[in-house]
């Protein structure tokens, strides 16, 4: 069986979901100033099972609320712009892929393990005084290229896992053993279907290479805050093999023991209350 390439895989994408337009907008809103956020909000709301979603995301204990929020724009007010978005975007994309595609795939691990990674991401970047929201999506959407893979060429991942299981090997080397590519390259192919900006691009371009001249803060962040939710175990996977961590990225966000202590603490108690409505 023949090799994909990026052209393959730039025309696979073309087939795969989009994300809803208001998705769109408020990925977009991260890096505009004047938004308006009654009108975003009154979108959202257009969507039942998005908004049934997202406010049962408000109301979980981790945000201490003493009232009950029944629309986004009550929502907004209380959690604030920010806060809402991330979780409008979590709800959205993780009901954006079919599940149950490959054999042997678990999609709710990989689920867990994203969810988690954005909540340490997040995490992250607010010690680092970083941008909070791009570190959660970035942190949402690093893998995303997986279930391109998965969605796109079910059998063919099948033989990816077994061969990553029979070798002991990286998913990225089992990935381009067998298909060619792998899926970093995919999620960059699907980052431009979905028009994502180039800071999220990068991010998810080197999250396995954030020492890359060039690559972006980003990328560090996720790339540190993935190795900690593989090292922490939450998504529960069998075998899970701890990928390789860069001491660069590692070191160039300087925390001592305590604060790493207290960020797994804390990206432990935030993935519980995600997973909690999101996996439902």
């Amino acid at each position: 069986m023949s090799e994909l390439c990026m052209e393959d895989l730039a025309n696979e994408v073309q087939d795969l979901p989009s994300l809803p337009a208001v998705v769109m907008e408020l990925l977009d809103s991260i890096e505009q100033e004047d938004v308006d956020i009654s009108v975003l909000a009154k979108k959202v709301s257009y969507d039942q099972a998005l908004t049934a979603k997202t406010l049962r995301l408000a109301n979980s204990p981790s945000h201490g609320l003493q009232v009950k929020v029944t629309t986004i724009q009550q929502a907004i007010t209380f959690l604030g712009f920010q806060a809402t978005r991330n979780l409008i975007t979590a709800a959205a994309i993780t009901g954006c892929f079919p599940t149950g595609q490959c054999p042997g795939f678990d999609d709710k691990a990989f689920w867990r393990h994203s969810i988690a990674t954005a909540a340490c991401a997040r995490v992250l970047a607010r010690r680092m005084r970083f941008n909070q929201d791009f570190a959660f999506t970035a942190g949402l959407l690093h893998d995303i290229g997986r279930l391109v893979l998965v969605v796109r060429y079910p059998e063919r991942y099948r033989q990816v896992l077994a061969l990553r299981a029979a070798d002991d090997c990286g998913l990225l080397e089992a990935e381009r053993s067998v298909l060619g590519v792998d899926h970093v390259a995919a999620g960059v192919a699907l980052s431009v279907h979905w028009n994502f900006s180039d800071t999220m691009r990068q991010a998810i371009a080197y999250h396995h290479e954030p020492e890359t001249p060039g690559a972006g803060f980003l990328a560090t962040i996720v790339h540190v805050a993935s190795a900690v939710v593989h090292a922490l175990d939450v998504a529960r996977e069998e075998n899970e093999l701890v990928p390789r961590l860069s001491s660069v990225a590692w070191n160039a966000l300087g925390l001592n023991e305590e604060a790493w202590l207290h960020l797994f603490r804390e990206t432990e108690l935030q993935f519980e209350e995600m997973e909690t409505v999101l996996m439902a």
